[in-house]
């Protein structure tokens, strides 16, 4: 079975303890489980909704949790809509391991997402598309 690593905003650049809507992910799973009902998600967020009052042990051991998942995982896609610190070192350790990385995000002069991603799409209709019609069958269905 393979599988994915769902990485993408959460805090970004808030300044409170507040997290960013997570409604991409439901959009993203939907996308992929219509096409590949197999594919195992590995979703940081949803393993670990309540992070932001996680102590600095729990959360910095969920973090480099969170890492490692993506490293082992078979790719990685990404939702950036701004700047996230977190995704942007989920996607570089991927990248270092030789994973394939879609990164969703209106980004694309932003050189973490330039340099590191296999393909970079505008908005999520447009990775929607690309899933829906087999854009990921080389990978998930070797």
């Amino acid at each position: 079975m393979k599988k994915l690593f769902l990485a993408g905003i959460m805090q970004g650049s808030r300044l409170d303890n507040a997290i960013h809507n997570q409604g991409y992910r439901k959009t993203i799973r939907e996308a992929l489980w219509q096409r590949y009902p197999d594919v195992q998600l590995f979703c940081p967020y949803e393993m670990n909704p309540n992070s932001v009052d996680y102590d600095d042990e729990k959360g910095k051991r969920t973090f480099l949790d969170s890492v490692r998942a993506a490293v082992e995982s078979d790719g990685v896609i990404a939702y950036v809509p701004e700047a996230s610190m977190g995704t942007a070192i989920e996607m570089w350790e991927a990248y270092r391991a030789g994973k394939p990385i879609w990164v969703i995000s209106p980004l694309a002069a932003n050189w973490v997402i330039r340099f590191f991603s296999t393909r970079v799409f505008r908005d999520l209709d447009e990775f929607v598309v690309f899933v829906t019609s087999g854009g990921l069958d080389s990978v998930l269905r070797e």
